[in-house]
């Protein structure tokens, strides 16, 4: 299975970068190196926002659009949503999405 490399940037400006399986997701490649900041505490299934990530405006044009379902449980997350706001567990990770940067937000608690 092909893999591709993407980069958390965590709230101290440190980068994080990952080696992910592409259909993955990316909550999911955070979760398997024990990434620190996503918590992903339903383990993917849309029901908590602890796996909470921004991305640039040039980046999120980039992703699908987020469902109506993704767009409800991002109202419930613990730092300030930003226009770029997405659930990483939503983020299937594809051969185009190699080099993506994802800002982890300072908490997943509130």
């Amino acid at each position: 299975m092909s893999t591709i490399t993407v980069f958390l940037i965590h709230p101290d400006g440190t980068e994080q970068a990952l080696k992910a399986r592409v259909g993955q997701s990316l909550m999911q490649a955070a979760v398997d190196v024990e990434a620190d900041g996503i918590a992903a505490d339903c383990g993917g299934l849309l029901s908590c926002a602890t796996c909470h990530v921004l991305f640039d405006a040039e980046t999120a044009a980039r992703l699908p659009a987020p469902s109506a379902d993704e767009l409800s449980m991002l109202e419930m997350t613990a730092a300030l949503r930003e226009p770029h706001s997405r659930l990483s567990c939503q983020i299937t990770l594809t051969p185009a999405l190699d080099g993506l940067r994802a800002r982890l937000p300072t908490t997943q608690y509130g």
